[in-house]
């Protein structure tokens, strides 16, 4: 775990330090990290090999279709809460973990439709408010 925050945060320091004017796909210690910046916040998404491919295997991922996805995440985001801000995640960070859970399963994208994914939200903010007025 110590080893995966170091490497967590030697990311971040290496995104942080690039300019606007370079490619948002880095190649870090094996790792292909795809990030991208919206105002003040930073969404960083990072891939390896296939373990089943072996030691050394190439890392076949779509840097395009990350950026693309990590676009979609942005855009459902700022659909759900309106301009999306750190508050926002930071004080909603369930509902942003549900959010991203019905986008990604298992490291894999599933969905990107932002009707479907914002529907599930809404019916548990509903059930929420159900239960909240019952106990009043």
């Amino acid at each position: 775990m110590p080893e995966r925050v170091a490497l967590e945060s030697e990311i971040i320091r290496k995104c942080l330090s690039r300019s606007e004017l370079q490619c948002s796909f880095v190649e870090y210690r094996g790792f292909k990290v795809i990030y991208r910046r919206y105002a003040s916040l930073f969404f960083i998404v990072g891939t390896k090999s296939d373990i089943d491919a072996g030691v050394g295997a190439e890392n076949n991922e779509n840097e395009l279709g990350l950026l693309e996805f990590i676009h979609t995440l942005v855009e459902t985001m700022d659909k759900w809460a309106g301009s999306i801000c750190e508050l926002d995640i930071m004080y909603q960070l369930e509902e942003v973990h549900f959010l991203l859970d019905e986008m990604v399963m298992n490291g894999y994208v599933v969905d990107t439709n932002k009707s479907n994914i914002l529907r599930t939200l809404d019916l548990l903010e509903r059930e929420s408010r159900k239960n909240d007025e019952m106990f009043r």
